[in-house]
């Protein structure tokens, strides 16, 4: 996306407190869940959630084989992918090239303690993969939670936590999704992941739904919190190569906090721009430059295949030939498809041309295969994983009869050209209207529900779907983990720190739901994640909010819900 303003641009001399660059303070500490207990008994030495890890913001000093922690994600009826990565030696980090093959045992159980195995092997990985292990069980039951371990030279992995989706042909009567995005690592902590991962561990979640913007590209300092830089990226410089990409992926998953989440949970995910450079296309992006950077395909292509080593996703190379555009079926309930609105797009237009037919978001042969996936559903929702917001967005301008006023048309004019009428951010699918209403048109010819889970935009959103003057759906727009919202911004503007609710921030979402009648719901202060509980006729939307990203202990609760009821809207 384009990150709301320049993030180069950006005055960022006010400080709330004093930060220690690097130094690790504040590091977070998260109970153990029961199943870590479990394997923290086990008469084998290993290491688990609490134990052999580098705390968040501390350097990558403390060796153990399964220091980024497991994970799993994409799950059928049948399986689910496990990942993991084996630091076979101190020298062989993330990126470095370094180290021997390794022989990983990898293990499933319905029992936390592994009393009852059901499935297990070996798997081989290397250098070539940055020693990542991905493993996809098969020969699993549908709806059933199992834990999963790997090992490797006599030590195991922390335990893990995963669900298998209903059969296909099961009656499902809720689906509960927790959607994620834009996890800015040197901005602020992870304490909307802690919550998450309590939430899962309880059962209260079937599937992370991640929407984009797992790791941020560029290098220390240049794209921070409200009060500077809370923990330094590693490597300091812009991620460009392979190795760059491999480190920060790394650095990301020794936060405990995110080890947490991925161990509760199967995680469904997708691609935005971060991943790659910001505001990316099909054939560049707006933060790379070929004279200085190389060819844009080469980055691409490094970026994306980090990707794929780092995350557990059922999917082919793209670079290879393959795609991340996917989906995924819950029962009779739900059919997830996860988007790739980045890899086939043209480049962003300008906002008048924004509507000019033929601009292509998701590319002919995504497009070709996504209404195939929609006519062929049988489900009652057709739920999309979305990385950029798709509701129609208009801004115009406000009498600058107050200092708020004033304000608020900055923040307009950072974000747009000030002309009413005009799509909001063409970075999003108002830039690519034909495209949007292609969509539409297939959706709308279907009898399933709708519903977008949306991120990219690091604000809160609950919004009707219009299209042909008819409410086919509705969106749920996650705010940010941790990257800068726009309340953030004004407080580089004032230099007044607000934790919530600044009165620019107020301004402009009564001005922009003045203006954007299908917006039911808007927040531009808080972070956090959000929660969609989908039943057979509504969705229930949940709005999880981090009281203090900066603080990694911070307090996260439940600040805001509604609900969107097929035939009725939001009620």
């Amino acid at each position: 996306m384009s990150d709301h303003s320049d993030p180069r641009a950006q005055d960022r001399t006010f400080n709330r407190r004093s930060f220690i660059v690097g130094s690790g303070v504040a590091a977070a500490t998260t109970a153990a869940a029961p199943f870590a207990a479990a394997q923290m008994s086990s008469a084998m030495s290993g290491s688990s959630i609490v134990s052999g890890r580098a705390l968040p913001g501390a350097p990558e000093s403390e060796y153990s084989h399964f220091m980024h922690g497991v994970a799993s994600g994409d799950p059928t009826p049948a399986s689910v992918i496990l990942w993991t990565r084996v630091t076979v030696s101190p020298e062989a980090t993330p990126g470095s090239g370094l180290g021997p093959e390794a022989t990983v045992g990898w293990e499933v159980s319905t029992s936390p303690d592994f009393s009852t195995v059901v499935r297990s092997g070996t798997t081989v990985t290397g250098p070539e993969d940055d020693h990542t292990v991905h493993v996809d069980p098969m020969g699993l039951e549908p709806a059933t939670i199992y834990f999963y371990r790997f090992s490797y030279n006599g030590v195991y992995s922390a335990v893990g936590r995963t669900k298998t989706a209903p059969a296909y042909d099961a009656d499902v009567e809720q689906i509960n999704f927790a959607l994620a995005s834009c996890a800015n690592w040197e901005a602020g902590y992870f304490a909307a992941y802690r919550d998450m991962a309590e939430r899962a561990e309880r059962d209260e979640l079937d599937a992370v739904v991640f929407l984009g913007d797992y790791i941020y590209e560029y290098p220390t300092g240049e794209y921070a919190g409200k009060s500077g830089v809370s923990r330094v990226h590693s490597p300091v410089n812009e991620t460009i190569t392979l190795a760059d990409y491999r480190t920060r992926h790394g650095r990301y998953k020794q936060d405990l906090q995110l080890q947490r989440a991925h161990a509760a949970a199967p995680w469904i995910v997708i691609w935005d721009d971060h991943e790659t450079a910001n505001n990316s296309w099909r054939e560049g992006a707006e933060n790379h430059s070929p004279e200085t950077e190389g060819p844009w395909l080469d980055r691409r292509n490094a970026g994306q295949k980090a990707y794929f080593e780092w995350l557990p996703v059922r999917a082919t190379k793209p670079s290879d030939g393959g795609h991340i555009y996917r989906s995924l079926q819950f029962g009779s309930l739900v059919t997830l498809t996860m988007m790739d609105l980045r890899t086939y797009r043209d480049a962003e237009p300008s906002r008048l041309d924004a509507t000019a037919a033929g601009r292509e978001m998701l590319g002919p042969e995504q497009f070709d295969w996504l209404t195939g996936v929609v006519r062929n559903s049988t489900t009652t929702w057709n739920v999309m994983g979305n990385s950029v917001m798709i509701a129609p967005l208009t801004l115009g301008s406000l009498a600058p009869t107050s200092s708020e006023a004033v304000l608020v048309n900055r923040l307009i004019e950072d974000f747009s050209t000030l002309v009413a009428g005009i799509p909001f951010n063409p970075d999003q699918w108002d830039g690519f209207a034909w495209a949007r209403n292609r969509l539409f048109d297939a959706l709308a010819a279907d009898d399933a529900n709708v519903l977008f889970l949306t991120g990219d935009i690091h604000t809160e959103w609950a919004n009707s779907i219009v299209h042909n003057g008819r409410e086919i759906g509705c969106e749920l727009v996650t705010s940010s983990i941790s990257a800068a919202n726009v309340g953030d911004t004004v407080t580089t503007y004032t230099k007044v720190y607000h934790p919530t609710d600044n009165p620019v921030s107020l301004l402009a979402e009564r001005f922009l739901r003045g203006l954007n009648p299908a917006v039911n719901h808007v927040d531009f202060d808080a972070h956090g994640y959000a929660v969609a509980r989908i039943r057979p006729t509504e969705v229930g939307m949940e709005f999880y909010r981090v009281e203090d990203y900066e603080n990694p202990d911070s307090a996260v609760g439940l600040a805001l819900t509604r609900l969107w009821r097929a035939g009725a809207g939001y009620v």
